[in-house]
C-alpha cells in the first residue's frame, strides 16, 4: 500500500468510526449566497460529511442546487441541476446523482467531500481526480470542503495537479487558509 493509500485507508476508518453529526453553516458562508447563483453540493455516501445543511441554506437564499454526475473514469464530472426533491439514479462507485437529461449548470461554489485535508486547504480525495479536474475546469467556483475534525491531518503534500481548497466546514469549524 503506498503512503497516499494507507493515509486514505486510515482517515476513512478515523471518518467512518464517527457518529453522524450535523456541521453548522457559518455565516462565511451565508454572505456568499445569492440567488441565482449555482452551489454544487453532493450525496454523501461511505462516511462523507453530510453537505445537506449547506443545500438548504442556499436553496433559502434562492441559489439553484447541482449535483456532481459521473459516467466512468475516463470522462470529466458534471454538475447537472437538481431539484432537491428530485429522485436521483444510482451512478458508479455507489453515487447517487441526478438523470443524463438534468441541464448541466457552472457552478458558482462548489461544496467538496473529503477523505482528508489540512489547515493550508491542500485535501486528498478519494484518488479519481475528479475534483481536481472539476475545479480546473470551473476555475472561479469557491471550493469548500466538507469535513469531519478528525480528518484533519498537520500537513499533506499537494502534487502538481492538486488544487486547494478555499474553505473548509468541520463540525468544529470553519477554516479560511
Amino acid at each position: 500500500m503506498t503512503g497516499k493509500s494507507a493515509l486514505r485507508a486510515s482517515l476513512r476508518a478515523a471518518r467512518e468510526a464517527c457518529p453522524p453529526v450535523e456541521i453548522p453553516v457559518p455565516s462565511a458562508f451565508l454572505a456568499r449566497l445569492k440567488p441565482g447563483l449555482t452551489v454544487a453540493s453532493y450525496v454523501p455516501f461511505g462516511g462523507e460529511a453530510d453537505p445537506s445543511p449547506f443545500a438548504r441554506a442556499a436553496v433559502d437564499a434562492g441559489c439553484v442546487v447541482a449535483l456532481p454526475h459521473v459516467v466512468r473514469r475516463s470522462l470529466p464530472m458534471r454538475f447537472l441541476s437538481w431539484e432537491t426533491e428530485a429522485a436521483l439514479i444510482a451512478g458508479p462507485f455507489g453515487l447517487h446523482q441526478p438523470a443524463e437529461d438534468a441541464a448541466e449548470l457552472e457552478p458558482d461554489i462548489i461544496l467538496t467531500p473529503l477523505v482528508g485535508f489540512d489547515r493550508s486547504g491542500n485535501r486528498i480525495g478519494q484518488g479519481a481526480g475528479y475534483y481536481d479536474r472539476a475545479f480546473l475546469a470551473h476555475p472561479n467556483a469557491w471550493r469548500v470542503g466538507i469535513a469531519l475534525w478528525v480528518q484533519q491531518v498537520d500537513t499533506l503534500t499537494p502534487d502538481p495537479w492538486d488544487v486547494p481548497l478555499h474553505a473548509i466546514a468541520t463540525e468544529l469549524e470553519w477554516i479560511t487558509p
